[in-house]
């Protein structure tokens, strides 16, 4: 297996854990992220979604609504991408 393959199944298996988390609220918000920005993304920013995924559904929900403050292990910037994803998505 080559790199290329390797980083190809890693993108797979994260889309697949976004539109899988166990809530349909975190479906929907970090399945269409996934859709649009995965496949660009290399392992830095693979592995910045991939932390941001092992979050628990409940707070992480609550960050994207911007109900709560993450806690300041969360990478802040990166959730912030994924908030303004959703938010233009909704906004449509």
């Amino acid at each position: 297996m080559t790199a290329g393959e390797d980083i190809a199944i890693r993108r797979k298996r994260l889309r697949y854990r976004a539109w899988h988390r166990g809530t349909k609220e975190m479906d929907l918000v970090l399945g269409p992220f996934c859709d649009a920005n995965i496949d660009g993304y290399g392992t830095a920013e693979l592995d910045r979604l991939e932390a941001l995924m092992n979050e628990e559904d409940p707070p992480l929900l609550k960050w994207v609504m911007r109900q709560e403050e993450p806690p300041a292990h969360v990478d802040r910037a990166f959730l912030d991408l994924v908030v303004a994803d959703h938010q233009a998505r909704i906004e449509k």
